[in-house]
């Protein structure tokens, strides 16, 4: 396209419209980081990305295979490609400086400023339209693609040798079925990466470091892989995916916005990537009608760890928010009948036994007194609905029926209990994976939990979907996930998804949507372990996406002391838990041990009691992935800031300059920290010491996180 420079008259919709024969370029507002896009000689769409002078992204090709739907369809029952023959036919460009407030989050406003490139381009042999959408900002890169309206209006078409085709003749696109969408991300190196092996059904694997091209040797054999068996056929990964350059620059790449759309995986070939999505029963990739478009594919670029974290790419490329009433929507601080199943201490289902049954109202008042006499919000009370007896692994369509309560669940008397103690109960539904079963009854669902006062809902999808054959992450679940958020807010409810589709930032528009988990969590020290530097990679990774209800604060490290055959000690520190408040970013956080493990630690208690979880501003004092990160935040609304520190098994020393502080004022800084004996997978991994003193923004603090641990402090 490059040595081609010719204006062609295409009719009335294109009459004497200009066919670029020159590469376009979009740069960031700073200048540093420009797209380019371009078409080869045979009309294949490219882009290319640097940043601050050096490539990131090489010339990649962009496109897809589909198969058209419907009458009007040249050949329904053969795949056509969207790759080739197209020639650009318009360019529009756009400029966005705004400021926008979310109604949670980790700062209390977040600017997006953003330079935009929509190419309009048209494929000779077809007619079809196809426009992607760039994003150039300071930090990054987002794009999609965007299907226009494909009526047949009898448009002119261009075929090889640029003759005019007859009038009524184009093929157009307004039904049709994704065989594979083909972006690339063509890696001018073989980088560092830090990734999870792709697979349909869940994201709760341990994280692989290895170069790029070492991951399809790796990818059966990374860890947990051996357990699962719905890897993808062919070598993938999941995203967001973390990338070390050889010149040490940091690369993320992701998807923002996946709306009726299947989720990205990224199949790895050689040092580079091409995106393969989820499939649904049918093996289709996704069901599309014009006008139509996909989710953003998203490159993030850093210098450092703190320029990734700091970077809000994701949100701003989801759309403001939906609902015009947000006043009822509130971060949550909980405790919950559920660290003593997940130990397996007790059960949740009543049958056989019903001494072991965790959820009876014995156990939740319990629970009730506690979080009423130490400031929480809610408590979550998993297994208190009939149907856990017949569940797991029975792929059954109708297990649950989400209002009928086990009889020594007393589901009106708690609920007044709960509101005379000035605490909420939190709502549990566990689909079961059921989708179908779960719409059936989610009117009913909803309306017990409105009658009740319940404002927030904790739903799991535990097991294979159903209808049997789909996934978790096909275009037919994501809907589902996100019908279930609308249904909740016009009942202004909150939903916390666990073993969901991972996120793409649609908390933004959809603020209810208070929580996922869509990682592996708290509840794997429980079944296994995690390596000690997983909470040092999922703020890189997971949680680009949006936050993570990763369920912290397990003080008790000896698990044989809460079940008696546990015979196995959490991966972290007392302190690294404590450090996760801060570091794990979430609206949602959960105190998740026994209530009588903080009673004997009230100290330590004290900070999980006192650290918020919404925010006016957030920074990133010093962040190495895998190894360690600190990240201090200052209260919504207060001149009080929270710290935490969390490391490996390597331990970390810092000096941390509190000029973070306001000028002029003196602080008490509280400090939790390791004692020097403190280790993770051991007997003294809850050895802690507690220290005060005064503190100005010129103090410098001398702190330590032992192996697997980290510090936290609070500003007052």
């Amino acid at each position: 396209m490059k040595n081609l420079s010719i204006v062609f008259a295409l009719s009335t919709v294109f009459a004497s419209a200009v066919l670029w024969a020159e590469p376009v370029t979009c740069l960031s507002p700073d200048g540093r980081a420009v797209v380019t896009f371009d078409l080869t000689a045979v009309g294949e769409p490219t882009y290319s990305f640097a940043f601050r002078g050096e490539t990131v992204i090489a010339p990649s090709r962009l496109g897809f295979d589909i198969k058209a739907l419907g009458a009007d369809a040249f050949d329904g029952r053969k795949a056509a490609d969207l790759r080739r023959d197209f020639v650009l036919t318009d360019v529009k460009r756009a400029t966005a400086d705004e400021t926008w407030k979310p109604v949670w989050g980790e700062e209390k406003e977040i600017r997006d400023h953003h330079n935009e490139l929509l190419v309009a381009l048209v494929q000779k042999t077809t007619g079809r339209r196809m426009n992607v959408r760039f994003r150039v900002f300071d930090e990054g890169l987002g794009f999609r693609y965007e299907f226009p309206s494909e009526e047949d209006k009898g448009v002119a078409r261009l075929v090889p040798g640029q003759q005019i085709v007859p009038q009524g003749q184009t093929q157009p696109l307004t039904h049709f079925t994704i065989v594979e969408e083909r972006t690339r991300f063509n890696l001018p190196c073989d980088p560092l990466a830090w990734w999870i092996p792709a697979d349909y059904e869940t994201q709760e694997y341990r994280y692989t470091n290895s170069k790029v091209t070492e991951i399809p040797s790796l990818f059966k054999g990374a860890p947990d892989a051996n357990l699962s068996s719905t890897l993808t056929p062919v070598p993938c990964v999941q995203t967001a995916l973390m990338l070390k350059y050889p010149s040490g620059l940091l690369v993320n790449l992701h998807e923002a916005a996946c709306v009726d759309y299947a989720t990205m995986h990224l199949k790895v070939d050689g040092h580079d990537f091409e995106s393969y999505l989820t499939p649904d029963a049918t093996g289709a990739k996704g069901w599309l009608q014009t006008p139509c478009r996909s989710p953003w594919r998203t490159v993030i670029c850093g210098a450092k760890g703190a320029d990734i974290l700091s970077s809000r790419l994701t949100l701003n490329l989801n759309e403001p928010c939906a609902l015009a009433d947000t006043s009822w929507i509130h971060p949550v601080k909980y405790v919950g009948v559920w660290w003593t199943m997940i130990t397996g201490a007790k059960n949740w289902a009543y049958k056989p036994d019903p001494t072991m049954h965790a959820a009876n109202t014995t156990n939740v008042i319990r629970h009730l007194d506690f979080a009423a006499e130490h400031g929480f919000d809610e408590v979550l009370v998993e297994g208190w609905n009939i149907g856990f007896e017949d569940w797991f692994g029975k792929e059954k369509d109708a297990v649950f029926d989400f209002v009928t309560p086990y009889p020594d669940f007393d589901l009106e008397g708690l609920n007044a209990y709960a509101k005379k103690k000035g605490v909420k109960l939190m709502m549990y539904h566990e689909t079961s994976a059921s989708t179908r079963n779960y719409e059936r009854c989610l009117d009913a669902a909803y309306g017990l939990m409105k009658r009740l006062g319940y404002d927030s809902v904790k739903a799991g999808y535990v097991g294979n979907i159903l209808p049997h054959g789909d996934h978790h992450y096909s275009q037919w679940s994501n809907n589902h996930y996100l019908y279930c958020i609308k249904e909740a807010a016009k009942r202004q409810i909150m939903v916390n998804q666990h073993e969901a589709v991972r996120p793409t930032g649609l908390c933004r528009t959809w603020p209810n949507l208070i929580g996922n988990e869509s990682a592996r969590g708290t509840e794997y020290e429980s079944f296994g372990g995690n390596n000690p530097d997983h909470t040092t990679i999922l703020p890189f990774t997971r949680l680009i996406g949006g936050p993570m209800d990763y369920t912290p604060g397990i003080f008790e490290a000896d698990l044989s002391k809460v079940c008696s055959w546990k015979k196995q000690f959490i991966s972290t520190t007392l302190c690294g838990q404590l450090a996760l408040y801060v570091t794990m970013y979430s609206p949602l956080q959960m105190a998740a041990d026994l209530p009588e493990n903080y009673e004997k630690r009230l100290d330590a208690f004290q900070f999980i009691k006192d650290v918020p979880c919404d925010w006016d501003e957030t920074r990133y004092l010093e962040a190495e992935i895998g190894d360690y990160l600190t990240i201090v935040r200052k209260a919504k609304g207060k001149d009080e800031w929270y710290m935490g520190s969390k490391c490996d098994e390597n331990g970390h020393k810092a000096k941390i300059t509190c000029d973070f502080l306001t000028s002029g004022k003196t602080y008490t800084a509280t400090i939790y920290a390791d004692a020097p004996e403190a280790r993770y997978g051991g007997p003294t991994a809850d050895r802690y010491v507690i220290t005060k003193r005064e503190v100005t923004r010129e103090t410098v603090l001398d702190l330590v996180a032992q192996p697997g641990g980290g510090w936290a402090v609070s500003f007052k």
